[in-house]
């Protein structure tokens, strides 16, 4: 095979391997006895590390959101329905979106970093010698921390989000808080808080999945591992805003909008 043919197959060989270890992590998911202290201590590590940026990102997402929604609605006169196109905004896009580089760049990468240290140092073969399974002794436990914590996070950054557009949308925008709020029945319907959480839960799945590839074939010492994190978070990122595109685009066909 050319040297030409074998990079451009290169990437379908690394994304192949991804899906069977991400198929190997669904069967661990399965497996007993589960890591339950491991867990815990996972999913309380990723929330230490990403609760404060994740609030800190929400509230400019909100202001930005609530900013230019609010002036292009007033364009077409419509501004009793600036509080639920912003809801729409954050709780659809934004909220998924902002969890999910969070999660990537910071437990993903914390998460792609330790497995890798453990692959140099070669206690992951050590494991495997004692028989015992590194996926469902430590990726596992990873994984499901994750996606826990990106639920609760997406549901903080829809809160200060919506909140943080509320206070610039009456404060500089000289909205009504009435109508701020009541508009928030008009377009937005329940399903609108589940396409949400559901993208959460899926972003923080493929970030962990991809970080715990990543470190579990880290090669060539601390720069190899250094290599792993930043390729586990570009990765992720190319992922996410395939995925979100694909979830959209399914939401709004299965779920009809709701007309005001």
């Amino acid at each position: 095979m050319s040297l030409t043919a074998a990079r451009v197959v290169a990437p379908l060989g690394t994304a192949g391997k991804l899906f069977a270890f991400a198929l190997d992590v669904g069967r661990g998911l399965f497996r007993r006895p589960f890591q339950g202290r491991e867990f815990i201590q996972q999913a309380w590590f990723i929330a230490s590390v990403t609760i404060i940026p994740t609030a800190l990102v929400a509230i400019p997402f909100g202001a930005v959101i609530a900013l230019q929604v609010g002036g292009l609605i007033k364009q077409f006169g419509a501004q009793s329905f600036t509080g639920s196109a912003s809801v729409l905004a954050v709780i659809q896009q934004a909220g998924p979106i902002a969890t999910a580089l969070l999660i990537a760049g910071a437990g993903g990468s914390a998460i792609a970093a330790d497995l890798g240290a453990r692959k140099i140092r070669e206690e992951l073969d050590a494991m495997m010698v004692l028989g015992i399974d590194p996926i469902q002794r430590l990726v596992v436990p990873r994984v499901l921390a994750c996606m826990l914590v990106a639920v609760f996070l997406n549901g903080m950054v829809s809160v200060v989000g919506v909140g943080g557009g509320y206070v610039f949308n009456v404060i500089l925008q000289d909205g009504t808080p009435g109508a701020y709020l009541a508009s928030f029945t008009a377009l937005a319907q329940l399903p609108d808080v589940w396409i949400g959480m559901i993208k959460a839960l899926v972003f923080g799945l493929i970030a962990a999945i991809v970080a715990a590839y990543k470190g579990m074939n880290a090669g060539g010492g601390p720069k190899g591992v250094g290599d792993a994190v930043n390729e586990s978070v570009v990765i992720t990122f190319l992922l996410l805003f395939v995925v979100n595109f694909t979830l959209s685009t399914i939401y709004l066909q299965v779920v009809p909008p709701k007309t005001g």
